[in-house]
């Protein structure tokens, strides 16, 4: 019968793997997805992560997460044909049971580095989507999946994600991870209720769910307003595993549930034993689901793939990108950014500037402006 996989995220870090350690060794960790291109500057991966990274691809429970792709960026870059080429490379030494990628564009100088924001639902954004994942789809040779994005200009983009994941995703019959914590994130940003958001996905796509724990900051436009950021560094809310406890039973492709945490949330053995607790109760969650576990009617096994020889681009959309993540960089408040804005011509576009919520341009800055230099 199909089983769901309790999971961790699991990369070449110190303590990342202080952490997970005791839960290796008391075989509570049924699978480990790893950022394959966390590692992408790296010569070689040592032997004794290699051979931990083999014995779960040996038992078909190795799955692959990508960070640094930017899906999105409107013109194809010499970076994401090496992305390409790594992943290739790394599929070729062990088998992934699937890969996943993050929704939007990157906002760092050559969008490699930076974290991902959101782009707007176009036909063009669509194509150029759709054209990359082919390609992922292509050089891993096995299921493709895209992580729900937790950042929102609005609540119309809210509304219209999970609709828009579905339509990117058809041609290499893909898959959805879906975030918990994202979603945790748009119920407080978005004053919106979890069941007015989840109504708006094809949750028979989920495949891989994600928790995670995040952080508070004060708004500086709606004072008296908290913003939830998805910084990962923090443990997982207790809402959080409520959301978990709800929506395992519609998901009925689910395989995965992995816990993340950056290593910047686990450098002290408390902080440590909270991730561990956190798992134990991420696993007792799946382990309780198992009587009504799931169908697995879609393998997400992609149909045969012809690639067009050029990627698909749009110098429009590369200079807006190109425009938009230089304003949030050097912005140094909402009125300054709108000003910006203004003045490169985004009024009046596709990119709906005229309805972005306060609070939200102000987390974009922040953002843009926090990892700019890479995310970590």
């Amino acid at each position: 019968m199909p089983k769901i996989n309790a999971a961790v995220s699991c990369n070449l870090d110190t303590n990342i793997l202080l952490a997970t350690l005791p839960l290796f060794e008391a075989e509570k960790i049924e699978a480990i997805e790893w950022s394959f291109d966390a590692l992408f500057k790296a010569n070689d991966i040592p032997g004794w992560f290699y051979e931990l990274l083999q014995t779960f691809s040996d038992a078909k429970k190795l799955i692959g997460h990508g960070v640094y792709f930017s899906l999105f960026s409107g013109k194809w870059l010499k970076e994401q044909q090496d992305w390409l080429d790594n992943l290739k490379n790394v599929s070729s030494r062990v088998q992934f049971d699937h890969i996943t990628e993050h929704f939007g564009f990157m906002t760092g100088e050559n969008f490699h580095t930076g974290a991902p924001l959101g782009i707007p639902f176009t036909a063009t954004t669509l194509m150029i989507g759709r054209d990359r994942l082919k390609r992922i789809s292509n050089a891993s040779n096995c299921p493709v999946g895209l992580e729900n994005l937790a950042f929102a200009y609005t609540i119309e983009d809210v509304k219209q994600h999970g609709d828009f994941l579905a339509k990117l995703l058809e041609p290499v019959n893909g898959f959805i991870i879906l975030d918990l914590h994202n979603i945790y994130c748009q119920l407080h940003n978005f004053d919106i209720e979890f069941e007015n958001i989840v109504a708006h996905y094809p949750l028979d796509l989920v495949r891989e769910i994600h928790i995670s724990g995040g952080s508070w900051e004060n708004s500086v436009t709606k004072p008296g307003r908290k913003i939830r950021r998805d910084t990962h560094d923090e443990t997982v809310p207790a809402e959080v595993f409520e959301l978990l406890h709800v929506v395992i039973p519609r998901c009925p492709n689910l395989k995965y549930v992995v816990l993340e945490q950056l290593s910047c949330g686990l450098d002290t053995e408390e902080k440590r034993k909270f991730f561990q607790d956190d798992f134990l109760q991420l696993s007792s969650i799946v382990e309780s689901k198992k009587e009504n576990g799931p169908v697995n009617t879609n393998n997400f096994i992609a149909p045969e793939i012809t690639l067009e020889l050029m990627p698909v681009e749009d110098e429009v959309l590369f200079q807006q990108q190109t425009a938009l993540s230089n304003i949030f960089e050097k912005a140094t408040s909402n009125v300054h950014a709108l000003q910006l804005l203004h003045n490169a011509g985004f009024s009046n576009t596709a990119w709906n500037i005229e309805n972005w919520q306060p609070h939200m341009l102000e987390t974009a800055i922040a953002i843009a402006q926090k990892w700019k230099n890479g995310f970590a």
